[in-house]
């Protein structure tokens, strides 16, 4: 009996963290799974070597169920406006075979979110071309994403704005059409949608 009761405490104290860790996110801004949970540890007063971490997939669960709860005219805003300049951007991009990922694809995305894409290019310099000779000011960085279970690689990424809202463009090569890195989510291939499956999903918006 007294191992039930353990066990039942473990699993309120997982859930209460990660529900914590989806208001931080959802109040914040905050992207980091990993920050967010850690935050939440902090202001609950918990170790950070508890043995009851959710797993990000528990998170982004509570999160849904946060924005559903408590934001349920404003995120539905911002997501169809998010998936409106992601519609604009693809069709800008169409050359490079653009594929829309992350929270504005999976319906989580909020007013602090940022249009990811995934472009495909012989070169990362053909996209650099393509945005200088369109006058597209932009920054350049690196993005390191987990292509398998072991082993992670860095990608060129381009972010600029488009209508006030942040766009990345991480850039892969014509190969990486073929197999999405893994979701920090829950370790699966990303969901990738191209600009057809983006323009449905704002006809249900």
């Amino acid at each position: 009996m007294s191992s039930d009761r353990a066990a039942g405490r473990a699993s309120r104290q997982r859930i209460l963290i990660a529900q914590t860790a989806a208001r931080l996110m959802a109040e914040g801004g905050m992207r980091d799974y990993r920050q967010a949970k850690h935050k939440a540890l902090e202001s609950l007063g918990i170790s950070r070597n508890t043995p009851n971490m959710p797993r990000n997939i528990e998170v982004e669960q509570a999160l849904a169920e946060y924005q559903r709860l408590f934001q349920g005219d404003s995120q539905p805003q911002a997501l169809s406006r998010l998936r409106d300049t992601a519609a604009e951007a693809m069709a800008v991009f169409a050359d490079f075979r653009p594929r829309l990922v992350g929270p504005v694809l999976s319906g989580l995305a909020d007013t602090a979110s940022v249009v990811n894409l995934h472009l495909f290019a012989e070169t990362p310099e053909q996209v650099v071309l393509f945005l200088l000779e369109r006058d597209i000011p932009h920054e350049s960085d690196l993005r390191r994403l987990r292509v398998n279970e072991r082993d992670s690689a860095e990608f060129p990424m381009f972010r600029f704005m488009a209508r006030d809202v942040p766009v990345e463009l991480t850039v892969f090569p014509l190969t990486g059409l073929r197999q999405a890195p893994l979701s920090p989510v829950d370790g699966r291939p990303m969901q990738r949608a191209g600009l057809n499956e983006v323009q449905e999903l704002l006809g249900r918006d």
